[in-house]
């Protein structure tokens, strides 16, 4: 079923996870290992990150270094499709921009097609750890934009190659990236909500926000896109704080903001499961303020540490 219909035919708050695919050499058990505690919330379907290939320069026989290209982690089909065997909910793979040409994209989601998978969600994907800035692969998508109308297109049965006959749409419910508090790489807050508005017009069906940790922002983003025009569904995401560090790292990776309040409180925390108490608490109340919101759902960023989430999760559903 599509993430759409799901949220059309509930009437109250639903919960979704997302989890990490699992470094390279680990078993898919390290993704049970996150899911299995959850899956008694019974959420509609699991989201799977994908991270996009990296490279590395090595020296070669006659001295010289060459650009060689690893993946640090599997991809996301055949988890989801592992997830769909396992637990018979749907699972979202997250399709990214980076390391992939179109008609690698275009591979992967037929792929996704003949699995029966329905939704999608599609990012450009952060640039790689030695790059100053976003780089497409040679062919790829510089855009997620690009990459949505890739996918919009499949689903009306237009594919690379022109000259295939009896062609059969793809059916795919995709959904973007929201940011509450501006991707990071946008000039302010009115042109990313702009280009938001531009790919909900060019076929995306719901948004998930970037984790927030002021429930404010949320509000303030939501009102701000339906005074735009975008009447799509949008999805909170979030992630409880578990450690001392977070104050820090959160905001450094992910350009969010913590409250002051909260951050006060973290640094009162003696240890890291004080700090961890004190982010399960805040985290709860979030979620009691967005369900009293009558969000359709909240989805958590498992970061492969279930119980912290599950913590949260029991309190409130």
């Amino acid at each position: 079923m599509k993430v759409t219909e799901y949220i059309s035919k509930s009437e109250t708050t639903m919960v979704s996870f997302e989890v990490l695919p699992p470094m390279k050499g680990k078993s898919i058990h390290s993704i049970y290992d996150t899911l299995d505690p959850l899956m008694e919330f019974k959420p509609p379907f699991i989201n799977v990150t994908y991270h996009r290939a990296e490279y590395i320069y090595k020296r070669n026989a006659q001295g010289l270094f060459e650009k060689t290209i690893i993946r640090k982690r599997p991809g996301t089909v055949g988890i989801c499709a592992a997830i769909v065997n396992r637990y018979k909910v749907d699972a979202v793979p997250h399709i990214v921009c980076g390391g992939f040409t179109v008609e690698e994209t275009e591979d992967a989601l037929i792929d996704l097609a003949f699995l029966g998978i329905d939704n999608v969600l599609l990012i450009r994907g952060d640039p790689n750890k030695n790059e100053a800035s976003f780089e497409a692969e040679p062919g790829g998508h510089h855009n997620a934009i690009d990459l949505l109308k890739q996918a919009v297109r499949m689903n009306h049965g237009n594919f690379l190659q022109e000259d295939i006959t009896d062609v059969v749409p793809t059916n795919f419910c995709i959904g973007v990236a929201g940011y509450p508090e501006k991707h990071y790489e946008a000039p302010n807050m009115s042109m990313d909500l702009q280009y938001l508005k531009e790919k909900v017009d060019a076929g995306a069906d719901y948004i998930i926000t970037q984790m927030f940790f002021d429930n404010n922002k949320f509000f303030e983003f939501v009102k701000s896109c339906r005074e735009m025009g975008i009447t799509v569904p949008i999805i909170p995401g979030i992630k409880p704080i578990t450690n001392r560090k977070h104050m820090n790292t959160l905001p450094r990776l992910f350009h969010v903001e913590i409250p002051e309040t909260l951050a006060s409180e973290l640094q009162k925390a003696s240890s890291d499961e004080a700090a961890k108490k004190i982010g399960i608490d805040w985290c709860i109340q979030q979620c009691k303020e967005l369900m009293a919101h009558k969000v359709p759902l909240i989805h958590f960023y498992t970061m492969s540490n279930p119980g912290p989430v599950k913590a949260v999760v029991s309190k409130v559903f």
